[in-house]
């Protein structure tokens, strides 16, 4: 009976332990420290949509843009039980994300980027170089380069954050073995738009959203052995959660990613190597009027 106890046991252990990533596996290229602790070294994160980003082919003209905030404006709280708490759902870096997804544009090429976000520390340490210079440097050589101004400014925010779209589940149990799985899908919305600065004239509106995903799910042992006389009991389970903050940095570049096949369709800039985009129905864009001859709000 001892021999019926230990194989129900390490049946158990070896069902569980599969569900779970290995340590090993899990710690390729990290710092161990202890048993069975595993501190992850610092990576870059790289998302499906980053690499669509990236590969984009250059364009003939790079925009000038500016970007002042990128808020949160779902206005959802993080929830424990019943109650709301006090920080925000969702990352409140959205600016620094579609700044950094300009920037990936094209490796690089796509979008030159003036900083609006950090105006002010900006402009207070042209301001030390002014005073510097003319304190004890060449007094008729004072004069710093003009700040470069944005033909477009990039506006908009995640404008939504809704948990439990959809719930469910399965599970069955038998002579005392049960498992069981659960799920639950949250969603993301962000929206992006580009405004003319010279008339402010919203030229490209763009919405995109992503699906986030939650599993839950365990094994479990309730089981009398040995004639009744001696009672095992075992609990296994696991929980993955689809990062919040790689949801809302992924959906942001999948904005950025249609602002730019949106501006080619409308003429206001255009891909090189005649790259089809895909809801673009042939190799052709017509110029936008606006664009016409050496129009400001491209550049």
């Amino acid at each position: 009976m001892a021999g019926k106890l230990l194989a129900i046991f390490a049946v158990t252990i070896l069902s569980g332990c599969a569900a779970f990533p290995s340590m090993t596996d899990s710690c390729t290229a990290t710092v161990m420290r202890g048993i069975g602790t595993c501190v992850e070294e610092p990576k870059v994160v790289i998302l499906p949509t980053y690499d669509k980003l990236f590969a984009l082919p250059a364009p003939e003209d790079q925009p000038v843009v500016a970007v002042y905030k990128f808020d949160d404006k779902s206005g959802q709280r993080k929830q424990k039980g019943d109650a709301a708490m006090f920080s925000t759902a969702v990352t409140q870096g959205g600016a620094t994300m579609l700044i950094d997804a300009l920037k990936t544009a094209g490796n690089g090429t796509w979008f030159r980027v003036v900083e609006r976000v950090g105006i002010d520390h900006l402009t207070r340490e042209r301001q030390i170089v002014r005073s510097t210079r003319e304190q004890y440097g060449d007094k008729d050589k004072t004069g710093l380069m003009p700040l470069l101004f944005a033909g477009i400014i990039l506006e908009g925010g995640i404008i939504g954050y809704d948990t439990n779209i959809e719930t469910g589940g399965h599970g069955a149990r038998y002579l005392g073995l049960g498992g069981q799985q659960a799920y639950r899908r949250d969603i993301v919305v962000v929206h992006l738009r580009a405004v003319s600065t010279l008339t402010g004239e919203v030229l490209l509106n763009v919405q995109t959203s992503k699906t986030i995903l939650s599993v839950a799910s365990g094994f479990d042992v309730f089981k009398f052995v040995d004639m009744d006389t001696q009672l095992i009991e075992i609990e296994d389970g696991m929980t993955q959660n689809e990062s919040v903050t790689r949801s809302v940095r992924s959906t942001i570049e999948a904005a950025v990613l249609e602002l730019i096949y949106q501006g080619h369709d409308k003429g206001f800039w255009v891909i090189k190597d005649g790259h089809r985009h895909p809801h673009q129905t042939n190799g052709l864009n017509e110029k936008h009027p606006l664009k016409e001859g050496k129009n400001e709000d491209v550049k």
